[in-house]
């Protein structure tokens, strides 16, 4: 699982680097860097629809705080797997409220990502953070007055509600 504060190190070595295909190269590093994703999130309910490449998207509640979420996930495509870690470092590590608060396009565009995504890479990166945000508004509303990882867990791994 990404460090909770690594997103700030994603932030800070994407404005260190000037050039994009240095910048790329970073991209595909961060998404070798994902942790090999269990097997028991590769079920279509985790598929990302919308996006070419095969994506799977889930999280697990934290824990010690069993309102924050991780999410994991994982790609079969170097460049779509280095967006998915970035999206994992933004999202994991909030509450699903705070997930849903959170504008990837701010972040993407601060970043200098989408002047170099194609447009189905767009269309991509839309589906993933949609993604996300479906498993946040699942865990918000199934679970409001009790602790996450009584009502999820298995819910999260599985995508079924």
């Amino acid at each position: 699982m990404l460090d909770l504060n690594r997103f700030d190190d994603i932030v800070d070595t994407f404005q260190f680097i000037n050039d994009w295909d240095t910048r790329y190269h970073f991209l595909v590093e961060l998404g070798e860097g994902l942790p090999q994703l269990d097997g028991i999130y590769r079920v279509d309910e985790n598929l990302v629809h919308g996006c070419m490449s095969k994506v799977w998207i889930a999280a697990e509640p934290d824990d010690v705080k069993p309102r924050i979420l991780h999410f994991v996930g994982d790609c079969d495509t170097a460049t779509i797997k280095g967006l998915v870690a970035v999206l994992i470092a933004l999202y994991s590590g909030h509450t699903p409220q705070a997930v849903l608060e959170i504008d990837a396009d701010q972040v993407f565009e601060k970043l200098g990502l989408y002047d170099h995504l194609s447009p189905n890479r767009h269309v991509g990166v839309y589906a993933i953070v949609e993604k996300i945000k479906e498993i946040s508004r699942r865990c918000d509303s199934k679970c409001r007055d009790e602790p996450m990882h009584q009502c999820q867990r298995a819910e999260l791994q599985t995508g079924v509600s």
